[in-house]
């Protein structure tokens, strides 16, 4: 069979350096660290699965908790109550693990580290993570700014904001950019990062250290700020289940959009460009009606 040649499989994908090394381990050791700091959280929230607000808290009145009851036939539920509402969670929070051997805690087992029921070692866990990640992301922050990536990457132009309604429409069918248009970020991913890197994750920083009574007795205006320990407990856990769902949407899109071709991104740094799509052909009345105009 004869060869064949460049020319006949036509021109190969455009190749772009899409993210630098400094990004990509950025990116895969803050993954490590929030993992950690989603998993050690929830072991240390499951010593008190409840959440207050207000300084003045004595609690009694929760705003959430999870917790286990008895039903009439002497077996343990798990319930979970929002404010006056009360939800049968048997299974997945409260109550969790198989029928003929469930457990009492507020998030199942597999989802905490270290272990079943270990808090001191998974506070010491959560620090440790909290103490790579927070440096981390300042680094990042400063890197951004000085860099001058915020404004080339990150900060959304006059034109993009015009199409931010036909972007959320394209991304809800899940058409995503193809050719020139896939080389930046479109105003989704910008306003998804910014709030990201510049509210939620300062804010989860922030409560966690307004948690801490040694940086209350240093920054006693944190305690101001939050409205209480308390509150900020209660900020931070708002502010990693956003973190959560950020993160289950961010991977949903990657395997969506080309899961090789975003990893190797995000590990080599090269990013091949999805080629356009060909120009639409003319309806059979769109080619009548220019036949007519002539």
């Amino acid at each position: 069979m004869p060869a064949t040649h460049r020319a006949d499989r036509g021109p190969g994908p455009t190749v772009i350096k899409r993210h630098t090394l400094f990004t990509r381990v950025w990116h895969w050791v803050n993954l490590i660290c929030l993992i950690i700091l989603l998993a050690s959280g929830l072991q240390i929230f499951n010593a008190h699965p409840a959440l207050y607000w207000g300084k003045d808290s004595h609690f009694d009145s929760p705003a959430l908790s999870i917790g286990a009851e008895r039903d009439p036939q002497g077996e343990w539920r798990g319930v979970t109550r929002l404010g006056g509402w009360r939800f049968d969670t048997t299974g997945v929070l409260g109550v969790s693990g198989p029928a003929a051997d469930r457990e009492r805690r507020a998030f199942p087992a597999w989802a905490t580290l270290p272990g079943p029921r270990w808090l001191s070692m998974g506070r010491q866990w959560h620090f440790l993570a909290g103490w790579i990640f927070a440096p981390l992301l300042t680094a990042y922050l400063v890197y951004l700014v000085a860099s001058g990536q915020l404004r080339r990457r990150l900060l959304p132009r006059r034109s993009e904001w015009r199409r931010l309604g036909a972007t959320i429409v394209e991304h809800a069918r899940l058409k995503f950019p193809r050719g020139e248009e896939a080389r930046h970020y479109n105003i989704l991913q910008k306003l998804t990062y910014l709030l990201v890197l510049f509210v939620i994750i300062p804010l989860v920083i922030l409560t966690g250290l307004t948690m801490s009574p040694t940086m209350d007795a240093a920054w006693p205006w944190l305690l101001d700020v939050f409205g209480g320990r308390q509150s900020a407990r209660t900020l931070h856990f708002l502010c990693a289940l956003a973190l959560v769902l950020f993160l289950l949407v961010h991977v949903a899109l990657v395997l969506l959009s080309g899961v090789i071709n975003n990893l190797r991104s995000m590990i080599t740094g090269r990013y091949a460009l999805p080629p356009a799509l060909p120009p639409a052909l003319p309806s059979q009345q769109e080619a009548h009606d220019e036949h007519t105009d002539r």
